[in-house]
């Protein structure tokens, strides 16, 4: 008769720890990298440019310098003033139009120039998410500082997200981003605006070079509209972005030993409607003159004389089409909300 043992009891095997240690989160700080490029360093861009600007026959500044950290964070306050319809208007659109876009164009890498506080790009990452879609995001910005607030703040709220920022100035530094396939661009606020037609022209075929075939990029254009409108947007009542275009002589005093005395200068915008631009100037109220210690120079102002610190341009979709054509991109989708006040251009890489 065949006899039954009871079983040997065997102590179950211990799991490989791979298998049972789930590895910690990452921390904010660890999936984050910021690369610093400039061609030139910001004093001796800087430099250059004041001593052209204003050694003109009409005196002109780019700008970019408004942009030091306190001017990122004013034009960041502008963002919200009850005049300004772009941000407001863009953002309202974005959110509406984001799903069908991260379907369109499916990025792995997706890149925003003049990314500022990345507001905008939360709805974006918003529908990223939603499509269950994890990315690296690219802000490139002249801000060292504004850049990592806005990318801590990002990988806080996006514990799947990677960040690799590039302190730089995205009109001459594009070549130095990070390589990387499926890429979507962003340049949003309409800041193309800010371009002469032939700058906007040279920027945007340098982003194309950027691009493989089938990439997309993703343009804010801020449209023609009314004359009232266009003014209030950039004379707001409360006078922030009169503090944010005087910035530029504060940021000159600082990094070139100036003495600009702000008060001196009033601000002005208005409507170019041949252009189909708006002009910011800073107009001297009195004649006086000003020394810049860190480039040996005086400069003269005679009363009612302004400095050209800004233009936006205002397009058409045909124009916006036209733009993108030239620079080897085709228009695939475009948005615009129920007031045709701003529009969002989808175009793809050919």
């Amino acid at each position: 008769m065949k006899t039954s043992h009871p079983a040997t009891a065997h102590p179950a095997p211990t799991p490989h720890p791979q298998f049972w240690l789930r590895p910690a989160p990452l921390r904010p700080e660890q999936r984050l990298r910021i690369d610093v490029h400039r061609t030139l360093s910001p004093a001796d861009g800087l430099a250059r440019d004041v001593r052209a600007g204003l050694l003109a026959p009409r005196k002109t500044l780019p700008p970019k310098y408004f942009y030091d950290d306190h001017g990122s964070r004013l034009f960041d306050a502008i963002c919200d003033l009850p005049e300004y319809y772009p941000t407001r208007t863009e953002q309202a659109l974005l959110e509406r139009v984001a799903d069908e876009i991260v379907a369109h164009s499916a990025p792995l890498d997706v890149i925003e120039l003049g990314s500022g506080a990345s507001r905008k790009t939360r709805i974006l990452l918003d529908a990223l998410t939603r499509a269950e879609h994890h990315v690296r995001y690219i802000p490139v910005d002249v801000s060292a500082g504004m850049l990592r607030d806005a990318a801590l703040a990002l990988l806080r709220a996006y514990p799947q997200l990677r960040v690799h920022g590039v302190v730089a100035d995205y009109e001459h530094d594009l070549d130095r981003l990070p390589p990387g396939r499926h890429r979507l661009f962003l340049f949003l606020g309409s800041t193309i605006g800010n371009l002469t037609p032939p700058a906007a022209a040279e920027f945007l075929a340098n982003i194309r070079r950027q691009l493989h075939l089938g990439d997309y990029f993703l343009l804010g254009t801020d449209l023609v509209k009314s004359t009232a409108v266009l003014e209030a947007a950039y004379n707001d009542s409360a006078g922030v972005t009169a503090e944010f275009n005087r910035n530029v002589l504060h940021v000159i005093n600082r990094a070139l030993d100036a003495d600009f005395d702000v008060e001196r200068f009033d601000h002005v915008a208005f409507f170019n409607r041949e252009q189909s631009q708006i002009e910011m100037h800073l107009r001297a109220r009195e004649t006086h003159q000003v020394a810049i210690r860190g480039l040996d120079l005086h400069v003269a102002f005679a009363a009612g004389e302004t400095i050209h610190t800004e233009i936006s341009r205002k397009f058409t979709r045909a124009e916006v089409t036209a733009m993108l054509q030239a620079a080897d991109f085709a228009l695939t989708r475009w948005y615009t909300p129920a007031n045709r006040y701003f529009g969002l251009a989808l175009a793809r890489a050919v």
